[in-house]
């Protein structure tokens, strides 16, 4: 059985009357990405605070790496990393300057300090700029430093809240190739995000916050199989085989002007092979077939009563 690397049961915060955790529970396998998604004010944040020793929680049974919150916060702060939505780094001076001030904060020897330093200053691609002041980083160098110092500690657990805000794509798929690559490393990652294809993409489990409370937690596909509303959607340039493929296809939503049919469908494997078959059997050929089913996005606007987030595009020609 996989051991837990956060384990919360009951975790309760409230700021004067307001609620913003009410009893919320939470499992993190070690060596996994688990993102918690919801609106602005959700609490995610504040989630994050309390698991990594920033703000106590009023309540609940809270571990983090093997150890409990309340009795040994010192022994939590030891196995975590905390990059926070705004950069810690300092600007003032250098991106090397940074990492060994970090070193020096971890109580490391100065030859150790080094040493770890130009590891990590390689491996994040920031060497040519390491005697740079970090005022002069792009925003996507900065996040890099900013993760970069996250591990000076090594951490067995990262907590990352909205790392990629206001990256652009491709610095954001830089940063998705670093997620992946501390994971593979066996960390685990606790992932706030804004960006819903950025869970998607990356995290083993998702958890959706909202009122208080997690409004559904699983896969991504677990999630997106609580939404209704897939759908096949073939496209015709002949219209006797249009008209054909409607009157033989039954439950279908017409679109005349535009030849084509929306077909009420999980878009399994199952389901597709049944509906090319059928259309093999009658002789009907589709100029074009699309897949369509509830995204991430979907399941966000669905459990959070229509709150708006970036949004990618549904549909994939297959």
């Amino acid at each position: 059985m996989t051991s837990l690397a956060i384990a919360a049961n009951g975790l309760r915060k409230s700021y004067g009357d307001k609620v913003v955790l009410d009893g919320i529970d939470l499992a993190v396998p070690e060596g996994t990405v688990f993102s918690l998604l919801g609106p602005n004010g959700a609490g995610k944040t504040t989630a994050v605070k309390i698991l990594s020793t920033l703000v106590p929680a009023d309540a609940g049974d809270l571990r983090v790496g093997g150890h409990d919150l309340a009795a040994a916060p010192q022994a939590v702060r030891a196995a975590i990393g905390v990059t926070g939505q705004f950069s810690a780094v300092d600007g003032l001076i250098t991106g090397e300057e940074n990492m060994l001030l970090m070193a020096d904060l971890h109580h490391l020897s100065r030859r150790e300090g080094r040493r770890v330093t130009a590891e990590l200053l390689e491996r994040f691609d920031l060497v040519a700029a390491a005697r740079k002041p970090a005022s002069t980083y792009s925003g996507g160098m900065k996040r890099r430093l900013d993760i970069a110092m996250t591990l000076v500690g090594s951490p067995r657990i990262i907590f990352l809240d909205e790392p990629t805000t206001g990256l652009d794509p491709r610095s954001r798929h830089t940063m998705w190739g670093i997620i992946r690559e501390l994971v593979a490393d066996g960390v685990t990652v606790f992932l706030t995000t804004q960006y819903l294809e950025e869970a998607d993409e990356l995290a083993d489990r998702i958890a959706v916050l909202n009122d208080g409370g997690i409004a559904a937690e699983g896969t991504a596909e677990e999630l997106k199989r609580l939404i209704p509303g897939g759908h096949v959607r073939l496209r015709f340039t002949d219209p006797a085989a249009y008209r054909e493929a409607t009157s033989a296809l039954g439950e279908v939503t017409r679109d005349d002007e535009a030849l084509s049919l929306q077909i009420p469908s999980d878009g399994s494997q199952r389901e597709l092979r049944s509906l090319l078959d059928r259309l093999d059997s009658l002789g009907i050929e589709a100029a074009e077939l699309t897949v369509h089913t509830p995204d991430l996005d979907d399941v966000f606007f669905a459990l959070t009563g229509g709150t708006t987030l970036p949004s990618q595009p549904k549909e994939s020609v297959r």
